[in-house]
């Protein structure tokens, strides 16, 4: 995820900084070696109690992060029996890195106690060691820096948190990405097999309706256009059907099927396919004219793929609704930057067809999304006098 950066694999603070192939344990005895060396040097450990106090002030440390409390409680015995004995050290500061571990790590009632011991420690402090008429003095300022190093401690455990909540908002975000972009797929999926598929099986029922009123000697051609409509919308499906495949090679013709060599199945059909598919509609009974303007090669291969869902599904509607002797006209104009394409047909107003005619009720609405994709808007009505009309005019370079 861009915006959460590099990932670090080290502990998290003031050692983050430290390569990720150290062992967590080593770079965690980083900062207990080192105020173990501060803190000790002459004049501040006399002998060996206070060498072994020194240690068992800073040596609990090193688990901090993975034992906070534990970490906490045995620094704060030892800072006891220091007390006790009366030997004052400034390892001492041990047990203000290890509250501020526990605030920022442990849950806020242990965090509450470890503050109440830590304070009830400088009183005690403060009441042994402050000098004479200082008692107050001392003991505000090393209840203060308890304070303090509560407070970075709770500010650590925030900004922990608000990391945590903004990658699992940017995981839900990605997941949401994908959810949608799997529904995007399938509804593009679904878009291909209605328009092809749907188109070649409304050529097939009407060439097999004419069939039985055609002559024997036109018979032949008529169940020989069947056959071929059939043939492409297998192809054409076995082409969506591919899109769900995320490699392989390419879906080669099947037995059966006219397919010369080098004919590529899983090429898309575009403003050149168009004239055949014009003479596909026209022998199932609808006439139908094209007419192209300008150079569609300078078209992209998906806005043309869009030029021919458009013209194909529009075509399908008027041959399932318009009535027999209805003509339709098709009229694509590519310019720099702008395709725009316009289907009509003569026939009567939608809904008084061929009887059973009636579609899925997505083809409108596909055409519409297509056309979206292109920064077009469908306009599709019926014409006055009779017949439907769609236009819509696309802009190539607008595709997202």
């Amino acid at each position: 995820m861009a915006e959460t950066g590099a990932v670090r694999t080290g502990p998290p603070g003031a050692l983050a900084w430290l390569p990720g192939r150290v062992p967590p344990l080593v770079a965690d005895a980083a900062l207990p070696a080192a105020l173990f060396l501060v803190t000790l040097g002459p004049g501040r450990v006399a002998d060996g109690t206070g060498f072994a106090l020194q240690t068992a002030l800073v040596l609990p440390l090193v688990w901090r992060r993975r034992a906070p409390r534990a970490a906490f409680g045995l620094i704060a015995a030892a800072a006891l029996v220091q007390w006790r004995l009366g030997v004052q050290l400034p390892a001492d500061a041990a047990l203000l890195v290890a509250l501020g571990t526990v605030t920022a790590r442990a849950p806020y009632r242990s965090a509450w106690s470890a503050g109440l011991v830590a304070v009830a420690g400088t009183v005690l402090a403060a009441a042994r060691w402050a000098p004479e008429g200082r008692f107050l003095a001392s003991a505000a300022a090393m209840t203060a820096a308890v304070a303090a190093s509560a407070l970075l401690g709770a500010n650590a455990r925030i900004r922990r948190a608000a990391r945590a909540e903004r990658l699992a908002r940017l995981e839900r975000d990605r997941d949401e990405r994908e959810r949608r972009a799997v529904e995007d797929e399938r509804a593009r999926i679904a878009r291909e097999l209605h328009d092809s598929v749907t188109h070649g099986l409304s050529v097939v029922v009407a060439l097999a309706d004419a069939l039985g009123h055609a002559r024997p000697a036109d018979a032949s051609a008529v169940t020989a256009r069947i056959a071929e409509t059939g043939r492409q919308a297998l192809t054409d499906m076995r082409r969506a059907l591919g899109l769900l495949q995320d490699t392989g090679p390419d879906v080669g013709p099947d037995v059966g099927t006219d397919a010369g060599p080098g004919d590529d199945r899983r090429s898309p059909p575009g403003i050149g396919q168009l004239g055949a598919l014009c003479e596909q509609t026209e022998a199932a009974g609808l006439v139908t004219r094209l007419r192209v303007d300008g150079e569609a090669a300078g078209v992209p291969a998906a806005a043309q793929l869009t030029v021919h869902r458009l013209v194909q599904e529009s075509l399908t509607n008027a041959l399932r609704h318009a009535p027999e002797g209805a003509r339709a006209e098709v009229r694509v104009s590519c310019a720099p930057g702008a395709v725009t394409v316009e289907v009509t047909d003569d026939g009567r107003p939608r809904g008084t067809g061929r009887p059973g005619s009636a579609g899925s009720g997505r083809g409108l609405a596909g055409m519409r999304e297509r056309a979206a994709a292109f920064g077009g808007v469908l306009e599709a009505g019926p014409r006055p006098g009779g017949g439907w009309r769609v236009f819509v005019r696309l802009d190539p370079g607008g595709a997202p």
